[in-house]
């Protein structure tokens, strides 16, 4: 009796083309691909999506082993597939940076600075709270299914080996910076007018009382004053964010 294990190069081949597409993506995605996360966590989590995608998408693959020009084009491309889903769910991150640069300024923590996870830099501290905020609202609300979803609809919108349309990967990243952008600003709008109000009421104490140093004054009142109206404000922040994020996903899944 002689078994017939030909067909396993081909199968291992396909696994690993599985395996850069998510793996790709998920070193990209805001909470499961920081550089905090152990490593060997990630590519559990990596491994493990790859297995439960392989025998699902595996007819999607037509792989010629003799052909190795084939095989490194197709990695690559499900590398690049990767990238673009993984960068849109981080850029959309951005949104919260933003607001936490406005948030902080206004509030007169702008030189306050600590290590932002989601971003593997130096950020406002307010930034840094809100960023680890929306990564706890995300899988508290299930919002991580929808990744997984993406993944699926992925080898419908970008099917292995097909020419990736670059025209409209390029207007997803621009639509996905720009809301970024505007959502950013529209979180921190309320600390705008604050920022504008208290000002102008310090510049109008300084001119009635010269002799008094507002500045002394000043920083810590905007400080207290901060904190009580990002206390009001968060829970209509952070939905908003919710919201956004959760848009994005959606078109990154439109067919789950």
């Amino acid at each position: 009796m002689q078994i017939d294990v030909s067909f396993l190069p081909a199968m291992a081949a396909t696994f690993l083309l599985v395996f850069a597409r998510i793996g790709t993506m998920l070193m990209l995605l805001p909470g499961l691909g920081e550089m905090s996360m152990p490593v060997r966590v990630r590519l559990s989590i990596a491994l493990a999506l790859a297995a439960m995608f392989f025998p699902l998408q595996r007819d999607a693959y037509t792989i010629d082993l003799q052909n190795l020009g084939q095989v490194l084009f197709l990695f690559g491309h499900e590398m690049i597939i990767g990238v673009i889903l993984g960068m849109t769910a981080r850029l959309s991150m951005a949104a919260l940076q933003i607001a936490g640069a406005v948030v902080a300024q206004q509030m007169g923590l702008g030189f306050v600075t600590a290590v932002d996870p989601s971003m593997g830099q130096q950020n406002a501290l307010v930034g840094t709270f809100l960023s680890m905020l929306a990564v706890t609202l995300i899988f508290a609300t299930d919002l991580h299914y929808l990744v997984i979803a993406a993944l699926n609809d992925s080898y419908r919108l970008f099917a292995p080996g097909a020419s990736i349309l670059v025209g409209d990967a390029a207007a997803l990243i621009t639509k996905t910076v720009a809301g970024a952008f505007r959502i950013g600003i529209q979180l921190s709008a309320p600390f705008l007018v604050f920022g504008l109000l208290f000002n102008l009421g310090l510049g109008v104490l300084s001119r009635l009382m010269p002799q008094m140093q507002v500045f002394f004054i000043g920083l810590p009142l905007s400080i207290l004053l901060g904190f009580l109206i990002l206390l009001a404000v968060i829970g209509a922040m952070m939905g908003t964010f919710i919201d956004f994020i959760g848009a994005i996903l959606r078109e990154l899944a439109p067919y789950s």
